[in-house]
């Protein structure tokens, strides 16, 4: 009896050893805890769960360590196979789309093995999993519809010279001059293509304008720009205006508030929307309320509204009062106090009702006590304003805060200076983590589907290098190199073709460079008379694209495992949009998924398609559409032909198919850390043995009677 209990175990062991699963389903979810290490999904989440592009869009995270075969999602009864979307190493991410319709809806999912083994995941066992139809982070539509334009409005250009000395009186060395009676500097007023001085970062003022703007309107419509991004454009001490004086006016120096109305107007006209710049955190020293505590000291009913170390004192005197970053041109607002809350509430109101479509926040980890504020102010607009634009000055990876309690998108710099500048420049060619496909996949999947169709995806901007900088074109002055201009159309290339908008910051579409740590050189005036023309064509054609092709419009990306200098990723929820890119310094080939492909756009000629066989130049970025079969050589002029052909909008879901009833499961709960996936593994097989072992034991020595 002991050798046939022995034999009994090792074979029952072996068995569920080999089938983890079925041990899970037979025995487990009787008596044991319902996390486990193989399944991520939140229904909480937007990582897992959001509303994209009218769909539901649903994300389950299934460990790579099961040999899955297909995966289900399974909403009020309807089958819907789901696509692996990203590779993690120690994740598959799987998503499925269901029409969104505001309507109540029942899902679960199910795991089927390739040895044809099955499970379901459910709410708590039995139950299926419950949506109510509300959308609690509504995307923001209209963002990924086009290409967002900075512009920095002293440099851009100036329409309107009688305006040009108003600068100089509101300057922040005009202020302390006037206040403290003398001043270290003076503002300079230069003409457009006056050289560099030392005071070139803020105090040096060229004359650009908001008639500028709108008389640059056509420009910015044909590079496919659909929103623009401006930098302060009220009343401040710099040329920056990172510094307020008062956050109602429009700076004289740019114009009228007429003049405000008449831009904001003509923009919507063409179908180009404005956000402006909003800085909470930090205000100037000519601020009203700044200067009446200068006066007043206790007195001022502003007293509050900052932290003063020191009274009386002299504007610019370092120690004594709290300002941003050690910085005493700067001081800072408390917004933890109510009235100063209230205060910035109601400008961003007041603005968003005059017209503007929505803001940018300013250093918003340096708000005091951020989340509270943020939570409120997003309440306050989105009640009034639920397609206004919030985003986010955060420089580094933080999904924390698109979450759908503060911002619809951070300036994701940690994507693009991080991985996509980083590529174009020749890294992330690793292995595993160090690799481009692994570091973009994580990125995306960690974002919810709805936060990455609204992401605003920056690469340069006033405060970096320009693009053709860091991709080794030199300054302002210098002549880029072939090398340099091929690696800045692989760049932007991808970040054209990412989800949610690409950024353009002023003048890099005209081949501009500009070194940040001289003087902020980056910030220097366009040149209207000078025109790289290759990467002004280049920048034209990927905004058509955008504007035109309805994948790249959508929120979904599917990120494919490469190795070495390839990156390949699909766009569009049937994939009809493929690109595939090399960082490399000699040709690559890679054989395309199945289908028929045509070559819409190519860096480089010589890019070749041959039975599904691409090969790609060096410094190379080809995008295809899945269309009809194409063996050719290909120039980049041929776009403007090929982009009129018709594109399919998303389908209803990816494939409906029937399947058999489903055996139990639990709910599944997030555990993360490989070290705990390790120990939980190795737990459950001493488990499986040791249960094997009581059950079976009870059953060969079962006493009689």
């Amino acid at each position: 009896m002991i050798k046939l209990h022995s034999v009994f175990v090792i074979v029952l062991s072996i068995f569920y050893l080999s089938n983890p699963i079925l041990f899970i389903e037979h025995v487990l979810f009787l008596d044991l805890s319902s996390s486990y290490w193989f399944i991520r999904f939140n229904p909480n989440d937007v990582i897992y769960l959001s509303i994209a592009d009218d769909y539901i869009v649903f994300r389950i995270w299934i460990s790579s360590q099961l040999n899955v075969k297909e995966v289900y999602v399974i909403v009020n009864e309807t089958f819907i196979s789901m696509k692996k979307q990203f590779s993690l190493i120690d994740w598959i991410v799987w998503y499925g789309v269901f029409t969104y319709t505001g309507k109540p809806l029942y899902y679960r999912f199910k795991i089927v093995l390739v040895n044809g083994t099955s499970m379901n995941i459910y709410r708590d066992g039995f139950n299926d999993f419950y949506f109510d139809g509300v959308d609690r982070f509504p995307q923001v539509k209209w963002v990924k519809n086009g290409v967002v334009y900075q512009i920095f409005p002293d440099r851009f250009y100036n329409g309107d010279t009688s305006n040009d000395q108003y600068a100089l009186e509101s300057d922040m060395w005009s202020i302390v001059e006037k206040y403290e009676g003398s001043a270290q500097y003076k503002p300079v007023l230069s003409e457009w293509s006056d050289p560099i001085t030392n005071l070139h970062c803020c105090h040096q003022y060229y004359g650009g304008d908001l008639r500028g703007i709108i008389e640059k309107l056509d420009y910015l419509y044909d590079l496919g720009v659909r929103l623009i991004y401006l930098n302060p454009i009220f009343l401040s001490g710099s040329a920056h205006g990172y510094d307020p004086y008062d956050y109602y006016k429009v700076d004289p120096k740019f114009g009228t508030l007429e003049d405000l109305r008449e831009l904001i107007d003509k923009a919507h006209e063409k179908g180009i929307k404005i956000i402006f710049d909003y800085v909470p955190d930090h205000v100037g020293i000519g601020f009203w309320a700044f200067l009446d505590v200068r006066e007043k000291g206790r007195e001022s009913d502003y007293w509050n509204w900052f932290t003063i170390y020191k009274w009386p004192f002299k504007l610019l005197e370092n120690g004594a009062y709290d300002c941003w970053w050690g910085f005493p041109s700067l001081p800072r607002l408390r917004t933890d106090n109510p009235e100063v809350r209230e205060y910035l509430y109601n400008v961003a109101m007041y603005w968003l009702e005059f017209g503007f479509d929505g803001f940018r926040v300013d250093t918003p980890l340096d708000v005091r006590d951020s989340v509270n504020f943020f939570k409120e102010l997003r309440l306050r607009v989105k009640s009034k304003y639920p397609d206004a634009y919030i985003v986010g000055e955060i420089w580094d990876y933080n999904p924390f805060w698109v979450n759908g309690s503060a911002f619809d998108s951070l300036m994701n710099y940690a994507l693009g200076i991080g991985i996509v500048l980083d590529y174009a420049q020749g890294k992330l060619v690793g292995s595993g983590r160090d690799h481009v496909s692994y570091r973009l996949a994580y990125y995306y999947a960690n974002y919810g589907v709805n936060v990455a169709g609204m992401g605003f995806n920056i690469i340069s901007s006033h405060d970096t290098d320009r693009l053709l900088t860091m991709v080794g074109g030199g300054g302002l002055r210098d002549t880029p190199s072939r090398e340099a201009i091929d690696r800045l159309k692989l760049a932007s290339t991808i970040q054209f073709t990412l989800p949610g908008a690409p950024v353009i910051f002023q003048g890099d579409e005209r081949g501009i460079g500009g070194r940040k740590n001289y003087y902020d050189e980056q910030r220097y005036p366009i040149q209207w008379d000078r025109l790289n023309n290759e990467i002004y064509e280049h920048y034209r054609k990927l905004g058509l694209l955008k504007t035109t092709l309805k994948p790249l419009q959508t929120s979904i990306i599917r990120v494919f495992e490469t190795t070495g200098s390839l990156l390949v990723f699909t766009r569009g929820y049937d994939d009809e949009i493929i690109v595939v890119a090399s960082n490399d310094r000699v040709s690559r080939t890679y054989q395309l998924p199945e289908g028929n492909w045509i070559i819409l756009y190519t860096t480089r000629e010589n890019t070749v398609l041959n039975n599904n066989v691409l090969t790609i130049p060096p410094l190379t970025a080809v995008i295809l559409l899945k269309e009809r079969p194409v063996e050719e050589t290909v120039s980049e002029t041929t776009i403007e032909s090929t982009i009129e052909t018709s594109i399919s909008t998303p389908t209803e879901g990816l494939s409906n198919t029937t399947i058999e009833t489903l055996t139990n499961s639990r709910e599944i709960s997030e555990l993360q850390g490989d070290d705990l996936s390790k120990l939980i593994v190795l737990t459950i097989l001493l488990i499986i043995f040791v249960i094997i072992f009581i059950i079976t034991r009870r059953v060969f020595y079962r006493k009689p009677g």
